[in-house]
C-alpha cells in the first residue's frame, strides 16, 4: 500500500508545479532578447524552487500516549504501616525514628503512596528478588496498559530506551522489556542510569533526538522507572534517613513517534527541549550523593545545600530557555531588565512570567521545600503549582516518572485544551535540570486506567 504525502510535501510540489507552468509560459510569450536579459533571474526562482522541496524539515516528535503505573490498594503507605515496618527493624535508633516520623509528616506526602513490596513480606528484607519484582511489576503493568491503549503492536517499536537511576541489574532492563515482549532483535536499545529525577525528561529527550535524526518512521517506547528496594537505608545518618521518608514506588511507559501521519491520534508534539548540566560546581555535584556513612552503610546523602543549588542552577537554566519560549512582548521585558541589573550590579538576576510563555507547569515534586523553591524563584502562585502538590501528597517522590503523575492530574482535571501549551521541568543528581515543553494536539481526556481515576474529586486538598 502507497503511503500518501504529507501535506507540506504536497504544496511544495504545486508549488513547484505552478512556477513551472508560469516559466514555460514566460518562455513561449517572451522575445528572445527579453528571456536572455531575465533567464538569471528565472533560474535562480527554479533553484529557489527545488530548495524548497528537498529541504529537510525536523521530524515531527508526538507523544501518543502514556500510562503511569498505580499499585495495588494494599500496598498503600500509610503512617501506621511506616511506623509498624520502622518498629519492626530494631537496628534503628530512637533518635532515627523520631526524625524519620517528624521528616515524614512534615513531607507533605499523604496516606495513598505507594510502598515496595519487600515491606509486605513476612522478612522486610531488601532482596535482589523483591527489587526485580518492583521493577517488573511497575514496567510490565504500565507497558501492557500502554499498549492496549494504543493498539500498536509490539513488533512495530523500533527504539526502545529504559531509565532507572540507582538500579542496573545484569540483564539490562531493556533486555528485560525484549525478551518479556518478544521485539524485534533489530530495535536499538538505550539503558539510562545515575540521573537521579531529571532521567524522565532526559530519556525523552534522547528519544526525541534519535527520531529527529532519521528519515525514517520511527515508534519508540520510553520507560521511566526508579526502584526503591535496594536503595533502602537501614543506618542512623540523618541526611541518608531522608530517602526513605519521601521516595515511593512509581513507573510511566511512553510511546513516541516521528510519523507525522500519526498527529490525529497523538496528544501532544514536542516544541522544546533542554538540558543543562553543572555537574562542574562542587556543590551542585555533591548536593545528592551516593556514598557510605561511618559504618560502612551505603545511602544516597541528601545534603542541607541541595534547596540552593535547585534554586541557583534552575535560574541559570531558565535564563537558556527563556528566549526559546517567552512571547515577544515577555522577552523584550525580560531582556531590557537583564540588561538592567547587569548594568547595576544586582546579584539576582530577573525572572521572566513564564505564565506568558505555558498554560500548564509540571513542577519537579521533589518534596515540600523543592516544590516551595521553585515557586519563590518562578514567582508561581498556589493555583500553578498545584498539581505538583497534589501529586506529592497522592504518589510522594516517584523520582524520574513524577512530572507524569502530575501530566495525569491535568488529565483527570480535564483542563487542557487542543493548542495549550505545557512545560515540564525536573532536576537530577549531578546536578542536572531539564525541561520538556509540549503543544497540545487534542484536549485531554480521562482515561480508564489514569492513576487519579478514583480520587481525583478529592482533590485539590485545602490543607497541605
Amino acid at each position: 500500500m502507497v503511503k500518501p504525502l504529507p501535506l507540506i510535501k504536497l504544496l511544495q510540489i504545486s508549488f513547484l508545479a505552478l512556477l513551472s507552468f508560469a516559466l514555460l509560459l514566460h518562455t513561449t510569450l517572451s522575445y528572445t532578447t527579453l528571456l536572455s536579459s531575465h533567464l538569471p533571474l528565472i533560474l535562480s526562482c527554479a533553484l529557489c524552487a527545488l530548495i524548497l522541496l528537498h529541504h529537510p524539515h525536523p521530524r515531527p516528535v508526538l507523544l501518543l500516549n502514556y500510562s503511569c503505573y498505580k499499585p495495588p490498594h494494599h500496598r498503600q503507605c500509610t503512617l501506621d504501616v511506616c511506623e509498624s515496618f520502622l518498629h519492626k527493624n530494631t537496628h534503628f535508633t530512637q533518635p532515627s525514628l523520631d526524625f524519620m516520623r517528624n521528616i515524614y509528616l512534615k513531607s507533605g506526602l499523604g496516606n495513598q503512596t505507594y510502598a515496595p513490596p519487600f515491606i509486605f513480606t513476612p522478612e522486610q528484607k531488601p532482596t535482589l528478588k523483591c527489587a526485580i519484582q518492583e521493577a517488573e511489576e511497575g514496567m510490565f503493568t504500565s507497558i501492557d496498559s500502554l499498549l492496549s491503549k494504543t493498539l500498536i503492536d509490539p513488533h512495530r517499536i523500533t527504539i526502545l530506551i529504559v531509565t532507572c537511576g540507582s538500579f542496573s541489574p545484569s540483564p539490562s532492563f531493556t533486555s528485560l522489556i525484549v525478551n518479556h515482549y518478544n521485539l524485534s532483535h533489530e530495535i536499538k536499545t538505550y539503558n539510562l542510569s545515575g540521573m537521579g529525577c531529571s532521567s524522565g525528561l532526559i530519556a525523552i529527550d534522547l528519544a526525541a533526538k534519535i527520531l529527529q535524526s532519521t528519515k525514517k518512521d520511527e515508534i519508540a517506547l520510553v520507560v521511566i522507572s526508579e526502584n526503591i528496594t535496594l536503595n533502602w537505608y537501614p543506618g542512623d545518618n540523618r541526611s541518608m534517613l531522608v530517602t526513605n521518608c519521601i521516595f515511593r514506588v512509581g513507573c510511566t511507559a511512553a510511546i513516541l513517534t516521528n510519523d507525522g501521519s500519526s498527529r490525529r491520534t497523538a496528544k501532544m508534539e514536542l516544541a522544546h527541549s533542554l538540558r543543562t548540566h553543572h555537574g562542574a560546581d562542587n556543590a551542585a555535584y555533591g548536593a545528592a550523593f551516593q556514598e557510605e556513612d561511618s559504618d560502612g552503610i551505603t545511602g544516597i546523602s541528601l545534603t542541607k545545600d541541595l534547596i540552593r543549588v535547585a534554586a541557583v542552577n534552575l535560574r541559570q537554566h531558565i535564563k537558556i530557555l527563556a528566549p526559546k519560549v517567552l512571547p515577544l512582548s515577555q522577552l523584550i521585558q525580560y531582556l531590557y531588565l537583564a540588561a538592567k541589573s547587569t548594568y547595576s550590579g544586582e546579584s539576582k538576576s530577573p525572572v521572566p512570567d513564564f505564565t506568558t510563555a505555558f498554560e500548564h507547569m509540571c513542577i519537579h515534586t521533589g518534596g515540600k521545600a523543592v516544590i516551595e523553591q521553585v515557586g519563590r524563584v518562578l514567582r508561581l502562585d498556589e493555583q500553578v503549582s498545584e498539581p505538583a502538590r497534589m501529586t506529592l501528597n497522592r504518589f510522594g517522590n516517584t523520582s524520574s516518572s513524577l512530572v507524569f503523575y502530575e501530566l495525569a492530574y491535568f488529565e483527570a482535571k480535564m483542563r487542557v485544551k487542543r493548542n495549550d501549551r505545557m512545560w515540564m521541568i525536573a532536576f537530577g543528581t549531578g546536578f542536572k535540570v531539564g525541561s520538556l515543553v509540549w503543544k497540545w494536539i487534542a484536549d485531554s481526556s480521562l482515561e480508564l486506567d489514569n492513576p487519579w481515576i478514583d480520587c481525583i474529586d478529592e482533590y485539590p486538598l485545602k490543607v497541605w
